[in-house]
C-alpha cells in the first residue's frame, strides 16, 4: 500500500508539474533535426556554478538556398536550450527551438544584425549590434519556472554620434528615452533631451513563448 501511494504521489506531480528532464551532457538536449550552433557557458541561477546555454539552428535542407549575389545561404531559424548545471548533471529550464531567424537573412541596403547571446549577473541577454547604427538588447531573467524579459535597451547612432537612446524596465515598468537634440553635434556634443514614462504591461513575457523574437513590437510601450 505504502508503495502504491508513493506511486500515485509521484505520477501526479509529474502529470501536475512536469517532469525535470536530466542529462549528463549538454548536447545530449539537441532536438533531432539540429545541431549545435554556439555554446555559452555561465551563471544563471546564483549558486557560483556555471550553467550553459546552447544556441542551436535547423537542418531542414529545404531552407538552403542560393542567392545570386551571395551564393549558398542557410536559412534555417535558430533556438536556444538553457540548462542548469546541479553537480554535472543539466535540468533543462527552458527551450525554444526556433525564435531567433537565421543569421543569413537579407539585410537589404544594410548588413543584418549579429546576434550575440551573453551571460552576465545571473541575466541572459540577446544583444543585436548593428554596426555604426547602434544596437538593441533583450534581458532576461529565471523566475517563475521561466526566463521572463524584464529589460529592453536600445541606442540608435549615426556613426559615431549617438541619435537616441530607449530603456524599457517591465518590472519596474518605465520606459526612458533620451533624443539628441544638438542636430550638427560631434560625437561627445549630443545634448539630450530626457523622458520618462509608465508603461501598461499585464504579464512579463516568457522565453519559452516567444514565437519570433524579432517580431517583439518594443514601440509598442
Amino acid at each position: 500500500m505504502k508503495k502504491l501511494l508513493t506511486f500515485l504521489i509521484l505520477t501526479l506531480t509529474i502529470s501536475v508539474f512536469g517532469q525535470i528532464e536530466k542529462k549528463g551532457n549538454p548536447t545530449d538536449f539537441i532536438p533531432k533535426g539540429y545541431v549545435l550552433f554556439e555554446k555559452i557557458l555561465g551563471d544563471l541561477n546564483s549558486d557560483s556554478i556555471e550553467d550553459c546555454v546552447l544556441i542551436i539552428k535547423g537542418t531542414d535542407t529545404n531552407k538552403i538556398i542560393t542567392d545570386k549575389n551571395r551564393g549558398i545561404l542557410d536559412r534555417n531559424r535558430r533556438g536556444i536550450i538553457v540548462l542548469f548545471n546541479k553537480g554535472g548533471q543539466y535540468d533543462l529550464v527552458a527551450k525554444n527551438y526556433d525564435c531567433f531567424s537565421s543569421e543569413n537573412e537579407d539585410g537589404g541596403v544594410y548588413f543584418v544584425p549579429e546576434l550575440s547571446v551573453q551571460i552576465s549577473k545571473g541575466n541572459l541577454y540577446f544583444h543585436y549590434g548593428h554596426g555604426r547604427y547602434g544596437y538593441w538588447k533583450y534581458t532576461f531573467r529565471f523566475q517563475k519556472s521561466d526566463f521572463e524579459l524584464i529589460g529592453y535597451d536600445a541606442n540608435e547612432n549615426r556613426g559615431p554620434i549617438i541619435n537616441s537612446e530607449t530603456s524599457i524596465n517591465f518590472s519596474t515598468k518605465i520606459k526612458q528615452t533620451k533624443v539628441n537634440t544638438n542636430k550638427n553635434a560631434e560625437s561627445g556634443e549630443e545634448v539630450f533631451k530626457t523622458a520618462t514614462s509608465k508603461i501598461k504591461i499585464d504579464k512579463l513575457m516568457r522565453l519559452s513563448n516567444i514565437k519570433d523574437i524579432d517580431e517583439l513590437e518594443m514601440y509598442n510601450y
